[in-house]
């Protein structure tokens, strides 16, 4: 059970940050098994995906000291589109940080914009937790 938690927690990390992972499978599956508690498994994958955002969050931070190197993930088209995004919609537009493509590149604009660390891990943390609720839900049925 040890392994498949970190498994969990591993994989729903990475699946929040700009590295492509998915986790949502992986949930699923172990929802299914039945052999640990859904709340269990619903908090590693919460856990596990908030703190990849927060790593995002941290990396946006210092954006501007590495956002010209040529092994930089974001082209500067993607960084200002991400903006104008976030800048339309501000701090609520991280309610959206679990959607695929748009919400890693979120987590880290917020971070470059200087979004308070507080309000940015209360929406993200209600936004990726509700996604793996959802997920458990459906694996019930």
């Amino acid at each position: 059970m040890i392994w498949e938690m970190l498994g969990l927690f591993g994989a729903a990390f990475l699946a929040a940050t700009l590295l492509p992972a998915q986790s949502e499978a992986l949930l699923f599956a172990l929802l299914r098994t039945g052999e640990t508690p859904v709340w269990a498994l619903v908090s590693i994958a919460t856990l596990g995906n908030v703190l990849g955002s927060l790593a995002n969050w941290l990396i946006g931070r210092e954006v501007n000291r590495w956002k010209h190197r040529h092994w930089f993930p974001v082209t500067d088209r993607q960084m200002r589109r991400a903006e104008a995004f976030y800048g339309r919609w501000g701090r609520w537009s991280l309610l959206g940080s679990w959607l695929p493509i748009i919400g890693d590149p979120l987590t880290l604009i917020a971070g470059v914009l200087r979004e308070p660390l507080w309000s940015f891990l209360l929406l993200v943390t209600l936004a990726k937790g509700g996604r793996y609720v959802i997920v458990a839900v459906l694996a019930t049925f």
